[in-house]
């Protein structure tokens, strides 16, 4: 006898869909309990939501150390989710050593940004845009919030740019090629 799933598609879910789906539904313990293994197993998108399990404190207590961690692991398997938000605790001091965070995130954000995940490339335009923990280069925030589809900052440093600096951001933009790491 076939195994059908919950969808009705005549597969059976795997364990991992059925962690997320439970997780979905706000069922905490269930997620917990089926993305633990798989995240110990050393499967990234497991890891990555165990670490937002963490982040978040959905079905444990929160804690920024233990999400980092879990973080980590997925990031450095190219999990570009797992990247951004790992960039982000470190830009915002939760869970990591305070020693190098904002130069930590920007490598991060930059990981997830050449794979072409837009929340990381916004952020990263906002570092260029405001010079933070980089050199201020209009041109690269432009660039990135044109990628990162931040089209308000965008239009705020085209303001500020010269019209041939617009057209150099374009073709920056235009030979932007993401390079997923899997």
């Amino acid at each position: 006898m076939a195994a059908f799933s919950a969808a009705g598609t005549g597969f059976a879910a795997s364990p991992f869909d059925d962690a997320k789906a439970a997780y979905e539904r706000g069922e905490d313990a269930t997620a917990l309990r089926l993305f633990q293994p798989l995240a110990e197993q050393g499967d990234a998108s497991a890891q990555f939501w165990l670490g937002a399990m963490y982040d978040l404190g959905r079905g444990v207590p929160k804690d920024f150390g233990a999400a980092a961690r879990w973080y980590r692991r997925a990031a450095e398997q190219g999990n570009p989710m797992a990247q951004h938000n790992l960039a982000t605790m470190y830009e915002q001091g939760q869970g990591v050593s305070p020693e190098y965070a904002l130069a930590a995130a920007i490598a991060w954000y930059r990981r997830a940004a050449d794979q072409g995940y837009a929340p990381s490339q916004g952020n990263l335009g906002a570092l260029y845009a405001e010079g933070r923990g980089v050199k201020r280069d209009d041109m690269q925030a432009y660039k990135w919030f044109t990628l990162g589809r931040v089209a308000v900052n965008r239009s705020f440093i085209a303001a500020r740019m010269l019209p041939e600096q617009v057209v150099e951001g374009d073709r920056l933009v235009s030979e932007f090629k993401a390079k997923p790491e899997r």
